[in-house]
């Protein structure tokens, strides 16, 4: 490993790469050598790991906080749930799945609200997201709070971004399939994969943050990317049902900040991926059509936002990087 903690892997490798790809490659390197927040970047096309560099931060193989990347593993929890006859479908609602998590006092509708609702944003509920979320979490009882909180949309109809909704949807799955959202992380993707899924923040419950805070090694992130670009197949093994995995990359709503579509916990790109993202810039990226799964890293104590490091990692992916196909 180089002073910059960087490498390039192309099967037997550049020395022997074709000159388009070794141009490629060296304009990928100037596009990144001009974003100061990017940490990692790594892309596969097919089996094959044409780029892998990790010009800042702490490298491929140490954990990274893959903050709102979250939400994208706990929606595909919910379609392995689904897939196993847990809960009965993505249209059942909140109170028959996990009657038990929802307060006295919630307010009304809460019981009605849907896993379709829940896993795309939808949930109607005022958000814990953005300057609502220090206090949110500072709460004795997160899921509580989150499902007091007044009803400023009506379910199933506009995007509102947060945590809480996605911390419900955690929540919900825990109660369904009698094992921790760890566990969940765990048996149903990590043994498949075989990537490593630590222990991450719980609530004062003890249900672990669903939505925010996991950590993952940039390689794994790469892996889940291949999954999602496999269509829920990854080493011969269907990991995520197909059906999910198509329902997934079908727009349910539309994201008021960025302006991009919104499936089962997944954004969706005009040019065609399906992205987790996470703030300050952590990106899990499949693109089926071009045959490339890419994961990104970047400065987690930075904003990334779409008109600043978002929108320059949205043009990296949409330039450079689909120039690999």
């Amino acid at each position: 490993m180089n002073s910059r903690r960087s490498f390039l892997i192309a099967s037997a490798a550049t020395v022997f790469a074709p000159a388009t790809l070794r141009a490629r490659s060296n304009d990928l390197r100037t596009a990144i050598d001009s974003l100061p927040q990017l940490h990692s970047l790594q892309i596969s096309r097919g089996s094959e790991t044409v780029f892998a560099e990790a010009p800042r931060g702490p490298g491929l193989e140490r954990l990274a906080n893959i903050k709102s990347c979250s939400k994208s593993i706990v929606a595909l929890l919910l379609g392995a749930a689904i897939d196993r006859g847990e809960i009965a479908s993505v249209r059942a609602a909140l109170g028959d799945v996990a009657p038990a998590i929802v307060p006295q006092n919630a307010t009304p509708g809460v019981t009605k609200i849907t896993m379709e609702d829940l896993v795309t944003l939808r949930a109607g509920l005022e958000r814990t997201s953005g300057a609502n979320y220090g206090s949110w979490v500072s709460t004795r009882n997160w899921l509580a709070d989150a499902m007091t909180r007044p009803m400023v949309g009506a379910p199933g109809a506009e995007m509102l971004y947060s945590t809480g909704t996605t911390h419900i949807l955690g929540a919900a799955l825990v109660e369904a399939t009698g094992q921790s959202l760890l566990e969940q992380a765990r048996t149903r993707l990590g043994r498949a994969l075989d990537i490593e899924i630590p222990p991450w923040t719980r609530d004062p419950s003890g249900y672990f943050l669903g939505g925010n805070e996991m950590a993952l090694r940039p390689t794994a992130m790469l892996k889940i990317a291949q999954l999602v670009r496999d269509t829920g197949r990854f080493a011969d093994e269907q990991v995520i049902g197909e059906d999910w995995m198509t329902a997934s990359a079908q727009p349910r709503a539309r994201s008021p900040w960025s302006g991009l579509s919104y499936g089962y916990g997944w954004f969706l790109s005009p040019s065609g991926y399906m992205l987790a993202r996470g703030y300050g810039g952590q990106i899990i990226a499949a693109h089926k059509d071009h045959d490339l799964a890419v994961a990104i890293t970047s400065d987690p104590t930075r904003p990334a936002r779409s008109d600043g490091h978002f929108g320059d990692l949205m043009r990296l992916l949409d330039g450079p990087v689909l120039d690999m196909a």
